[in-house]
C-alpha cells in the first residue's frame, strides 16, 4: 500500500484558486511578456509590477521507496502592472528567476535526502521550510538591493548573477525525483 503526501509549496503571492490555463512552468526559453500580467494592479500597493510565482511539490512513499516532482510557475491572474518598460519586465522575470532557482535547490536536496520511512514528512517539510525561508529571504534581497529595478547597476548584477546561478544547478532541471 503506497502511502502519499502532498504538499502544496506556494512562494510569493499566491491565492487558493488557480485555473490551470492562467499557470505558466518556468522555461528558460519562455521569457515573461506584459501580456502575461493579467491582475488588476492592487490599489494598496506601490509597487509597478507584481509577480506571482508558486512552487508545487508532491511526493508519495511506502516502506521501501518514495517520489516526487516540483514545478514552478507563474500565474498570470496574481500577476499585475501598472506601468511598462523594459526594465520593470526584467526585474519581474527575475523574481520568477529565482523561484526556478529555488525549486532546483529544492529538487537537489531532495536528490541528496536519505529515505527514512518512518520521518519522511518531518524530514522533507523540514527541507522545504528551510529552502523557503531562503527564498523569501533572496526575494526581499533582490527587491531591496535593485531598489525594485531602479538602481540598474545592482539590477544588472543580480542579473548576472541568477544567470549564473541557474546555470551552476542546471543539473536539478529535471523535477522528477526518485529515491
Amino acid at each position: 500500500m503506497i502511502t502519499r503526501a502532498l504538499l502544496l509549496l506556494l512562494t510569493v503571492f499566491t491565492g487558493s484558486s488557480v485555473h490551470q490555463n492562467s499557470l505558466i512552468e518556468w522555461r528558460a526559453d519562455r521569457k515573461l511578456a506584459w501580456s502575461d500580467f493579467k491582475a488588476t494592479p492592487d490599489a494598496k500597493s506601490a509597487n509597478a509590477a507584481l509577480t506571482s510565482s508558486s512552487i508545487n511539490m508532491e511526493f508519495g512513499y511506502d516502506d521501501k521507496s518514495w517520489h516526487y516532482s516540483i514545478k514552478c510557475r507563474f500565474d498570470k491572474n496574481r500577476s499585475w502592472m501598472r506601468i511598462r518598460n523594459n526594465e520593470i519586465l526584467t526585474h519581474e522575470q527575475g523574481h520568477f528567476d529565482i523561484a526556478e532557482l529555488y525549486a532546483r535547490k529544492l529538487n537537489k536536496a531532495l536528490k541528496a535526502y536519505r529515505f527514512r520511512p518512518r520521518s519522511i514528512s518531518k524530514d522533507v517539510n523540514s527541507i522545504y521550510e528551510k529552502l523557503m525561508s531562503e527564498h523569501h529571504k533572496a526575494q526581499s534581497k533582490y527587491d531591496h538591493e535593485t531598489d525594485f529595478s531602479r538602481n540598474k547597476v545592482k539590477q544588472a548584477t543580480w542579473n548576472d548573477k541568477i544567470a549564473g546561478d541557474l546555470k551552476s544547478l542546471e543539473t536539478f532541471a529535471d523535477y522528477s525525483g526518485k529515491d
